[in-house]
């Protein structure tokens, strides 16, 4: 079963689109202006963190940028799998020879189905594309 842990969730920030349908939370977020967050939308985006909640456009948006949390499994998800966002936000396993994909985390607790819930460690911080 998936969990939180410790997080840094930085404030000011706020949805820059209708995010408030359930299956948007534990999805991965990007910038798209200042203060400002979007779901991610292609592998090659650079992912912000993790949204925690479920904030309608223009309200307060809770992202986790670095620690424990919850992550939406675009597949199946295995603890160790090197981990950044799918075309639709959720959370895929990519390998060294995905050169174009920022890997921004790494699955501590598996889920057990496609759309499930995984518990990884976020450091969207530094992420890094493969090369």
């Amino acid at each position: 079963m998936a969990w939180d842990g410790v997080k840094l969730c930085p404030p000011g920030l706020k949805a820059g689109a209708d995010l408030s349908a359930v299956g948007n939370q534990y999805k991965f977020v990007k910038i798209s202006a200042a203060n400002t967050v979007i779901l991610c939308a292609g592998v090659t985006d650079k992912p912000y963190g993790v949204l925690q909640n479920t904030p309608a456009s223009g309200m307060a948006a809770t992202v986790c940028v670095f620690g424990m949390t919850k992550v939406q499994g675009d597949a199946n998800l295995a603890a160790g799998d090197s981990i950044g966002t799918s075309a639709d936000g959720q959370a895929a396993a990519y390998t060294v020879a995905d050169t174009t994909k920022h890997i921004v985390g790494q699955v501590q607790e598996d889920n057990s189905a496609a759309a499930g819930l995984a518990t990884a460690f976020i450091n969207c911080a530094s992420s890094r594309v493969l090369a």
